[in-house]
């Protein structure tokens, strides 16, 4: 009987997470016996896995988030957000605000990009100015739209004129910086890269004409592996020295008493949630999107699938963050108000098992992505909604959904600085190239405030602007609020000085060494 029993349990798991079982299984043997095959660490290069390889890393052109992670490392900005999101000088050694359209940037002494050349005022004036060049085709055009002109009274000095104020002008100054004369093709940041195999790795090496500290560190290779199992089990072969939010809750615990690695767990701002197509006859539904929002329970999701590693979010902004209002509808899990609210826009349940309506769903090929997928169909599916999932490897996905090729899909914001992500998400003028609103939402009284919190400079005014912004998109739904995640390193023994970052950012890697 017991035999019989394990074999039905068998049938029910889907092939992925068949694999994932029997992982999780050796994992447990390796911890238990300590026969786990660890190769010794070498002082010169530290090996890192990640998920998905990014699309490009000019920092002009790279939305993506491993694009603007791997990025940190080679270009440095005018000013960077530390581990606490505030604002420090990275080129710039200081600067000032003499009006509220006026910003004068100092530059440090003697910097140079990694072939040497001088990195002059020039280079700074050159990156925005080809941002907001049509023929550059930035997707970053608008977040800079305010620049009226830029001027460079000597080698190290940059002056930004504005057309109007622009309150969140300081925070979107952290873009990287590439040459005018070479482009993005030398970097200016304590790596540059030596090599790029698409869909394979990169590697980086220190750069000895970096302006700081030079990194410790003096090779990173960056393996792109997507399956969530191979990383795991390169990682414990010692093929990796370090993982950042890119494995599976259900191997923290075996990790966690493995003595060959240490593993950080801190509070994260990467913010999950379901996008939807509001040109879709369905989905423009107000009430449909919310009876999808209480059909879903996060806290199963978080307790059981993430294994706590996550807190419900309520919005885009987290609670650490200073704009952050708590006091919106948040949705909490209620299948029978989704069947009430969906009866009432008219998609009754049909007799014979029929669902309401039907759904497609895209995520990428990511395990966990699709185990969370597979925990929301089901979730549906007891409220009448069949929702099919789709999976494609991270190109073709990422592809899809800023062409706003999608019904349904899943994504993460990652690092969220200022609330005017909000215009770039939901103002009716930002469906992309020009914006990120992908779902094609569109609001009059969002419209105006978004406008309004661009240009409002005192803080508390701004902040009162951001609670009616935040209460206006709980009530419409433009996305579907799920989580923010912790964030979890995992890191071989004798690796150390790490500094957990929020957005999960890989900037931190330059202070890493070999004990």
């Amino acid at each position: 009987m017991k035999m019989k029993r394990e074999s039905n349990l068998l049938k029910t798991l889907s092939f992925g997470q068949m694999v994932q079982s029997l992982a999780i299984f050796f994992l447990a043997v390796f911890s238990i016996f300590g026969c786990s095959p660890h190769q010794k660490p070498s002082d010169k290069s530290l090996k890192i896995g990640i998920e998905a390889g990014p699309p490009q890393l000019d920092p002009r052109l790279a939305t993506d988030a491993y694009a603007q992670r791997i990025g940190s490392l080679l270009f440095s900005r005018l000013v960077r957000l530390d581990s606490s999101s505030q604002i420090r000088g990275d080129l710039a050694e200081s600067w000032e605000i003499p009006g509220p359209t006026r910003y004068v940037f100092h530059l440090r002494k003697n910097l140079q990009f990694s072939d040497g050349s001088p990195l002059t005022s020039e280079d700074v004036r050159f990156t925005f100015e080809s941002i907001l060049d049509p023929r550059t085709a930035s997707p970053h055009r608008k977040t800079f739209e305010a620049i009226d002109h830029i001027e460079t009274p000597d080698p190290e000095t940059v002056i930004f004129y504005l057309k109007k104020p622009y309150a969140p002008f300081l925070f979107n100054l952290t873009m990287g910086i590439v040459s005018k004369i070479s482009g993005n093709s030398v970097e200016s940041g304590p790596y540059q890269l030596r090599e790029w195999i698409p869909d394979e790795k990169l590697v980086l090496k220190s750069n000895s004409h970096y302006y700081g500290t030079p990194a410790r560190i003096k090779e990173i290779i960056i393996k792109i592996i997507p399956e969530d199992t191979i990383r795991e089990m390169e990682l414990q072969k010692g093929s990796l020295d370090f993982l950042e939010n890119a494995l599976p809750p259900d191997f923290l615990p075996f990790l966690e008493k493995d003595s060959h690695f240490t593993v950080f767990k801190t509070e994260g701002t990467t913010y999950a949630y379901l996008g939807l197509n509001l040109q879709d006859p369905i989905l423009s539904r107000k009430k449909v999107r919310q009876a999808m929002a209480y059909a879903i329970n996060r806290e199963i999701i978080i307790d059981e699938v993430l294994k706590g590693l996550g807190k419900p979010a309520t919005g885009l902004i987290p609670a650490s963050h200073w704009a952050y209002y708590g006091d919106v509808e948040k949705y909490a899990y209620a299948p029978m108000k989704a069947k009430k609210l969906l009866d009432e826009a008219g998609l009754i349940l049909p007799p014979g098992g029929e669902p309401r309506f039907k759904l497609i769903f895209k995520t990428s090929q990511n395990d966990l992505s699709k185990r969370i997928g597979e925990v929301i169909q089901q979730q549906f599916k007891e409220v009448g909604i069949q929702m099919e999932i789709r999976t494609y490897e991270w190109g073709t996905f990422y592809s899809d959904i800023k062409s706003g090729n999608f019904q349904l899909y899943s994504l993460r914001w990652v690092g969220i600085q200022d609330p005017d992500i909000y215009y770039d998400l939901f103002h009716s003028s930002s469906i992309p190239p020009l914006g990120a609103n992908r779902g094609h939402f569109s609001n009059a009284e969002i419209d105006r405030l978004v406008e309004e919190g661009r240009v409002t400079l005192d803080p508390e005014k701004r902040k009162i602007i951001y609670e009616k912004i935040q209460k206006i998109i709980s009530e419409e739904l433009p996305y579907i609020n799920l989580w923010t995640f912790s964030n979890v390193a995992v890191l071989k023994k004798g690796l150390k000085g790490f500094i957990s970052d929020p957005s999960g950012d890989f900037f931190h890697l330059k202070e890493l060494y070999w004990d």
